[in-house]
């Protein structure tokens, strides 16, 4: 006597793309342009021609993009960037959104 033995799997494997997120420079009357530069040429990266239009964009419009990024990414850079503001004396923010 054979038995049949048949093994069936419920439900599929879906994988997603990470939600991404917009980290923000927020404008102040206090935070000199020459820190924000550095600010984003050392934590987003940017060179610093990248880095004087964000400024310009942050200045003018009371916020700037400075990346889109994962949320643990962002969080993190959200993060250096008040530590770093902090430890200059300076009161420059950054935030995240949801893209």
């Amino acid at each position: 006597m054979s038995t049949k033995i048949t093994q069936q799997t419920e439900g599929s494997l879906s994988l997603r793309e990470p939600k991404q997120y917009h980290v923000y420079l927020l404008n102040d009357d206090y935070t000199s342009m020459d820190f924000v530069i550095d600010i984003l040429v050392r934590i987003f990266h940017k060179s610093y021609v990248e880095a004087e239009l964000i400024m310009i964009q942050v200045h003018q419009n009371q916020r700037g993009l400075c990346g889109t990024y994962t949320y643990e990414i962002a969080e993190t850079k959200v993060h250096q960037v008040s530590s770093l503001a902090r430890e200059n004396g300076f009161p420059l923010k950054a935030v995240m959104e949801e893209a």
